[in-house]
């Protein structure tokens, strides 16, 4: 499967959290993106280095500055359960934006054609370093990185976008 480009519609699908009374939710992608300009960014997985230390503590030190750019939602996606997406943004106290949404199965992350192949690292199917700018489910920017790098998914580089 092709990964998500510029002007694709984003697929549906469901993710997990836990909100703010600990209770386990469901949330469809498309609720949170439908009519609004949204970015979802994913990374390989939680409490990883690069993730924990580069890719989302941008996102969060930059939230701000990308509401007001007209974002409504900052998205961290991660093939990894809701317990552990929970634990790991409780690492980041500061925080007051970016939503840690689990996809534990890596099914959203298969629909949008990014799963990355860890198995030789005992990791198992992740998701591929990306941030993907929509408005209104259309794909406006896609920054899909290879392997492992951290060279184009930054807030940084989605800033550069909008």
């Amino acid at each position: 499967m092709a990964p998500i480009a510029v002007g694709d519609t984003i697929p549906e699908g469901t993710l997990s959290y836990f909100d703010e009374n600990d209770q386990l939710q469901q949330v469809s992608v498309h609720s949170l993106a439908a009519g609004k300009k949204v970015i979802i960014f994913g990374v390989p997985g939680a409490f990883t280095p690069t993730c924990s230390l580069k890719h989302v503590p941008g996102y969060v030190e930059k939230a701000e500055e990308l509401k007001s750019k007209g974002v409504a939602e900052v998205i961290c996606i991660s093939v990894n359960d809701p317990f552990v997406m929970k634990a790991w943004a409780k690492t980041f106290p500061e925080n007051k934006h970016v939503k840690f949404l689990a996809d534990g199965s890596a099914t959203y992350t298969h629909a949008l054609g990014l799963e990355l192949n860890l198995s030789d690292k005992g990791l198992g199917v992740r998701s591929r370093r990306f941030a993907i700018l929509v408005e209104d489910l259309k794909v406006k920017a896609a920054n899909i990185e290879s392997g492992g790098e951290f060279t184009c998914s930054s807030a940084d580089d989605v800033l550069k976008a909008l």
